[in-house]
């Protein structure tokens, strides 16, 4: 075998998944979604238009009951109805063919979305937060019945349109994060509920600044989520519930696999992972069905089918030598490569 260099080759290999020799493996389609792209839109769309309707009204209502509880609800919506228009340009602008410089398109458009309905979240959150405190202090007079009988027409709407978000695909963050702020938006509406029945009830007027507090939680929760999950892929950090050490492990004790670096393990876009390594084989070893196994090892374990593998035999690249036959541990001796990213994984026990 006079050519072992099969790093970033192109060239089809049709075994199992669709997977370019030696550098991608798997297919490069995209995840499957069970949901056709428009009809995601239909479904948004219609979760939108119910929650910019209420969430006028909501505005009118709150101000004539003087109830910030309604308002920060209000403003809750809003955030969700951005997030509901931003996953929609993100979908069209992810969709877009990869050309140029963007390699791998405009996928992160929706990631960019998620971060900044993220941080909305945090900066209504502090300013409703002020607020609700403030009138915990000096509760003003508030509309026990108004702001009941808003809340309960919120949680119909509310039901609705987490309905509608839980028909589209939520493998999206941007579509998973709507949702999750749509339904958050619930929660506080029963919460609000409750206020209002209680000053109504009782006369307890610091119910309402209570009731807000309860919905800036919430906010707050939605955004650190967002906020973390959408700067992991930014970051580059691997996908939540893959270790990198233990895909490595599972990798090396592959037969003939004599040693793996340069592993990295990425998303694209959220519910896209990539990885990418270096492999050493055995000398004598079969390069090409290594890398095979390999790529339906990561599919089929961890669903990883953007796979860029360089697959060399150990020794192959010392000086006046194509392939150089000795001992692994001999061969190993020296570092394989010059700069190394990240741990080292061997055959055997070591340590990461």
């Amino acid at each position: 075998m006079s050519d072992h260099q099969h790093g970033r080759q192109h060239g089809h290999d049709h075994d199992h998944a669709h997977s370019h020799g030696g550098g991608h493996g798997g297919g490069h389609g995209g995840h499957s979604h069970g949901v056709a792209a428009d009809a995601d839109r239909r479904w948004l769309l219609s979760a939108l238009t119910l929650i910019v309707v209420f969430m006028a009204g909501e505005v009118v209502v709150g101000f004539a009951a003087q109830s910030l509880a309604l308002i920060s609800d209000a403003a809750h919506m809003l955030t969700d109805a951005a997030s509901i228009v931003l996953a929609l340009i993100a979908m069209r602008l992810s969709a877009r063919p990869a050309r140029g410089g963007y390699t791998y398109g405009l996928k992160r458009a929706e990631i960019l979305s998620a971060q900044a309905n993220g941080v909305t979240l945090l900066v209504l959150s502090a300013w409703l937060g002020y607020e609700a405190v403030t009138r915990l202090l000096e509760p003003p007079d508030v509309q026990g019945s108004l702001v009941l009988v808003t809340a309960l027409v919120g949680i119909v709407v509310n039901l609705g349109a987490t309905w509608c978000m839980s028909k589209a695909n939520r493998t999206s963050l941007n579509v998973e994060g709507a949702f999750q702020h749509v339904l958050t938006d619930l929660y506080a509406f029963v919460a609000t509920a409750v206020a209002g029945l209680v000053m109504l009830t009782t006369g307890f007027a610091r119910a309402d600044a209570i009731a807000s507090l309860i919905v800036v939680a919430l906010m707050l929760r939605a955004g650190i989520g967002l906020v973390r999950d959408s700067g992991r892929i930014f970051l580059e950090a691997a996908p939540a519930g893959i270790d990198p050490d233990a895909v490595a492990d599972r990798m090396v004790a592959e037969p003939e696999v004599v040693e793996i670096h340069d592993l990295h393990i990425w998303e694209i876009t959220s519910g896209q992972p990539a990885l990418s390594a270096h492999i050493l084989v055995a000398p004598g070893g079969d390069c090409h069905a290594v890398r095979r196994g390999l790529q339906r090892q990561l599919r089929d374990d961890y669903r990883i089918t953007h796979a860029t593998l360089q697959v060399d035999h150990v020794g192959e690249d010392e000086d006046q030598s194509l392939l150089q036959i000795t001992p692994a541990a001999a061969a190993l001796a020296g570092e394989h490569c010059a700069d190394s990213h990240g741990p080292v994984h061997r055959s055997g026990p070591h340590e990461h």
